[in-house]
């Protein structure tokens, strides 16, 4: 995949189509600062853009491969534009993640995408352990990156509320030991 390419096209259709969106997943750590090997691209968009989202897609000749009230993802044959994932927000907790995302530049400063802040990615992978228990080690391995690069300097009480949503409060309590020492 193209990542450079694709984000061009998409952001600027993104931007004119005033798509409420934000990277999430191993790109989006990519561009945080913590290097992730990743396949693809995953976005959150709110839910109320899907439409565009598939209008996007077939302008680009993409595939509807998997489609839920949740996520729907989409692939190209042609392999430079790859996979696409989209988280949809709907609840009031993913539209919050949307408004705390902020815009980065990557590609040595060639593009602004907004990227979920990293605690939200956090929730976001505790998210995908509760759906799929079969990735633990991935996502806490994702966690452990995230919490170690960034420390101190994470919201730990929102790091709290995900790992409480999602019944987790003892592996909470061991990574604010091993990497929240001080307040924010």
């Amino acid at each position: 995949m193209d990542f450079e390419k694709v984000l061009k096209l998409l952001m600027k259709d993104f931007e004119k189509k005033n798509i409420n969106y934000a990277l999430v997943g191993g790109f989006a750590m990519g561009a945080l600062g913590i290097m992730k090997t990743t396949m693809d691209l995953d976005f959150l968009v709110e839910h109320s853009d899907l439409p565009k989202i598939r209008e996007l897609m077939k302008k680009y000749s993409y595939k509807r491969v998997y489609n839920t009230e949740n996520v729907s993802q989409y692939v190209s044959d042609t392999k430079i534009f790859g996979e696409l994932d989209f988280l949809h927000a709907f609840r009031e907790i993913s539209i919050s993640m949307l408004k705390r995302s902020k815009a980065i530049s990557v590609f040595e400063g060639k593009l602004k995408i907004r990227v979920l802040i990293p605690e939200d990615i956090i929730g976001l992978k505790l998210q995908a352990l509760a759906n799929n228990p079969v990735r633990e080690n991935k996502e806490y391995a994702d966690i452990e990156m995230i919490a170690k690069y960034f420390g101190d300097k994470l919201d730990w009480d929102l790091i709290k509320e995900y790992f409480n949503l999602f019944q987790k409060e003892s592996e909470y309590a061991k990574l604010r030991k091993r990497y929240g020492h001080f307040k924010r």
